[in-house]
Formats: structure tokens, sequence, C-alpha cells
């Protein structure tokens, strides 16, 4: 009996009562629709920004692999001008700001054609290699169906050797509602959790349940796009490391720091080939006097980072490891206050005159008036800021505007790192591993 009232109590979707999803919308006095829509717009901005969380352990030194479906169902053209070249258009600007924001991480992509998986790229830190191996993925003809077993197989191959320091991740976007396996991928995804593999899923299509089941034994994400804007926030969100696995061990890894041979014993260097594309067929290798050269081997490279083929070491420039920093330190979210408790502009005492601390633009003027109805406030300067810097401080600059430009101001990390210095003058070793660890 208590089963039978149960199941009277459920009603399906149908039978259930209208959602007024147009109430979310309402005029304003003037009976315009600019001040809904616009906090519609807002809200959608600093989403992303909402869901961030403080993390103590971050898994920055990344590995990941991106394996993209390039089956038939990637030639429908819902996402304009089809899901292919809409995926390659947002993986270029991806792939660009992975590497920005983690300039010591490595990356490589994975094409499924016709029930089988091909390594496009190998894991490296160089993002000219990506982009290049992406305009020839835009041509590719697409026929049958991805095999998503193989794809995981080929990554999970790579993924293997990689240290227990550093953070292994495969991010799959698939077109696709159906998968053909050659076994049974329940054997590959409880591989992938017992490495600790973090895999997450981008559908085009639907929600699909083994991409689902994957995503949640491998504490990945998933998510199925509505358009094209909804796919490019799903793929940034990939942007950010993730929280450090079980699995993922601390240790001090070793890098060097790449010296130039400008000049040797006052002549000018020699003329020598680099070790990054001493190999390459496409790309060979000029003699030239510049390069980065291994502290440790003397091998020369064109770029970094890299790993040095000679020695094994992981070289790195100070730019780079200082850009991985904010990571670990990000800027605290601002306090959203309503536009009225924002005080007037010191430098128009007569009139109510507001003005943005960042980019100096007059708040609740104008176009923008309706825009306008919340500030942000940072909780050290006190100075107040609109969405767009607000925005741009927590995603792009990692540092507060008025922190870093009135003196005195005590919101700066390094500012707290020495204060914390002065009362423990002598920490201990595992304090100091546990706070800059990768």
């Amino acid at each position: 009996m208590a089963d039978d009232e149960q199941e009277d109590q459920k009603e399906y979707r149908w039978e259930t009562g209208y959602e007024k999803t147009w109430e979310a919308i309402k005029d304003d006095e003037d009976g315009m629709l600019d001040g809904a829509i616009a906090e519609i717009i807002q809200k959608a901005k600093r989403q992303r920004q909402a869901q961030k969380t403080k993390q103590n352990r971050l898994g920055m030194m990344r590995h990941m692999f991106v394996v993209l479906d390039c089956s038939e169902s990637m030639s429908v053209p819902d996402l304009k001008p089809t899901r292919l070249r809409c995926t390659v258009k947002l993986l270029e600007l991806f792939i660009e700001e992975f590497f920005d924001q983690n300039p010591i991480s490595q990356l490589g992509l994975i094409a499924l054609k016709a029930k089988r998986a091909e390594k496009v790229t190998e894991l490296t830190g160089t993002s000219r290699v990506h982009l290049k191996a992406l305009e020839s993925l835009a041509n590719v003809s697409l026929t049958s169906e991805p095999s998503l077993q193989n794809g995981l197989d080929l990554a999970l191959k790579s993924l293997k050797v990689v240290p227990s320091h550093a953070s292994r991740e495969i991010v799959i976007i698939m077109g696709s509602l159906t998968t053909c396996d050659p076994v049974d991928i329940n054997l590959t995804i409880d591989e992938l959790k017992k490495e600790g593999i973090r895999c997450s899923v981008i559908s085009l299509s639907a929600e699909i349940h083994v991409a689902r089941y994957l995503t949640q034994q491998t504490m990945g994400t998933f998510g199925a796009v509505l358009d094209d804007a909804h796919f490019r926030d799903q793929l940034m969100s990939q942007v950010d490391p993730p929280p450090a696995a079980k699995t993922q061990h601390n240790s001090l890894i070793r890098m060097g720091f790449p010296h130039t041979k400008n000049e040797v014993e006052g002549k000018d260097a020699p003329l020598s080939m680099c070790m990054c594309h001493i190999e390459n067929l496409e790309e060979p290798s000029e003699l030239t006097t510049t390069g980065h050269h291994c502290p440790q081997c003397n091998s020369k490279y064109c770029e970094l980072p890299v790993e040095c083929q000679s020695c094994g070491l992981t070289l790195v420039s100070a730019p780079h490891l200082a850009r991985s920093y904010h990571h670990l330190f990000p800027v605290p979210n601002f306090e959203e206050l309503p536009f009225e408790a924002m005080p007037a502009s010191s430098s128009d005492l007569t009139s109510d005159f507001r003005e943005c601390y960042g980019c100096a633009k007059a708040l609740g003027q104008g176009v923008d008036k309706v825009a306008d109805k919340v500030v942000f406030r940072c909780g050290f300067c006190k100075q107040f800021f609109c969405v767009d810097c607000d925005i741009f401080i927590h995603d792009t600059l990692h540092a507060c505007v008025g922190c870093n430009t009135i003196p005195g101001v005590d919101g700066l990390v390094y500012q707290q790192s020495s204060k914390s210095d002065q009362v423990d003058a002598h920490p201990g070793p595992s304090k100091q591993r546990g706070q800059f660890a990768m």
C-alpha cells in the first residue's frame, strides 16, 4: 500500500503544473525590460566566479588530454556552421587560455575516428603545436561512430607514466549519442578510477548515461551544451586547476632555469641547433646563436617550458612559476552591494557622482544606468568596482587594483606572507612543503 501511495504522488512531467518562467523577467517603472535583461546578463557573468571555491591543494602541474569526437554526428549544423568547426574554433581559444593560466602544464589531443582513437599531438607545453594540429582536424572526413573506450585507453597509456605529483586529466568532447567499444567499458572506467585520472565530458547532443557514470566515478564534471556561448563556458571552466586528487603526492620537484649565451669569452655565441626541432621533419631545426641552455647538460631549446630530452630536467622561467602562483592565493571575492550603498566620489562633492575605481567609469549614468544597480567592494582596500572590473580582476589580472595602488593596504599576498613569516621566523619543513607543494 505504501508503494502504491508513493507511485500516486509521482507525476509525469506533462502532468505537473505550469512553470511560469516568464515571471523572471519583469518590467520597470517605465515599462521597459532593460533592467531584468541586464540583471540576467550580470548574473551570468559572475556565475563562474561564484562557483570558485578556495582549495588548500590544487593540481598545478597538469597533464591533460582533450579527446575530440570526429564521427558523423559532428557534421550536424545545430552549432554554426557545424559542431566540428565550432568545436575547433573554441578549442583554439581554450588552448591559448589554458597555457596562459597554466604555464607549467602539458596538453595533448586525441581524435576519435571511425571507431578508432588516433593521437593527434603528444603531451607538450607548446601551444603552437596544438593550434597547427587543429587546423588539419577542421577538414577531416566525418564518418561512422566513435569509440569512447579506445580514446580512454589511449589516453590512459600516456598518463600512466606521468609522475604522481602531477594532476592527470581527460576532457572528452562528445557529439554522438552512441559509442562502439570492443569490450566492457566499465573495465576501463575502473582502471581510470584506480589510477586517479580525472575525466570530464562535454556533450554536444544530450546527456549520456555512460558519460555521466564516467565523470561520477572519476570525480570529473559533466555538461550538455545549450548553444555556442554555453559551450564556451563549459570548456573554459576546465582552465582552472582542479582540486588535487587523493592519489596525488606532495613532493619537491627539480626544475632548471635556463640561461642564454649571447657571448662566449668576449665573442659571439657559436651557431647551434635546438633539441626541440632536431627530429621534427615538418619544422627542421636551424642554426642559431640564441636559445635557452639547460643548466645541467647544456642542451639548447628555443622555447620554454619544456622537459629536457637529454637529462629529463623540467626547464622553466621565473615568470612561469609566478603566473602559476595566483592559483594558490586567489583574490578573495568582492562584497556585492546595492548602488545606493556606494558613497559619492571625493573628486566631485557637489553632485551625486560615483565612479569605478578600476576603469573610472561613471556608475549609474547614461546607457549603463540599469546595469550598475549592483557594485562590488574589496574587503581590504574598501574600493568599489563595476561588474566588468570585478570579473577582469578575478579572471585575468589576479590582483586587486586598489590593494596594489594604495600604500599601506594589507590585502596583498606577499604582505600577508611577510607578516606570517615575522610571527613564525623559522617554519618547519612540513609547513613549507605544504604551502609550496605542486
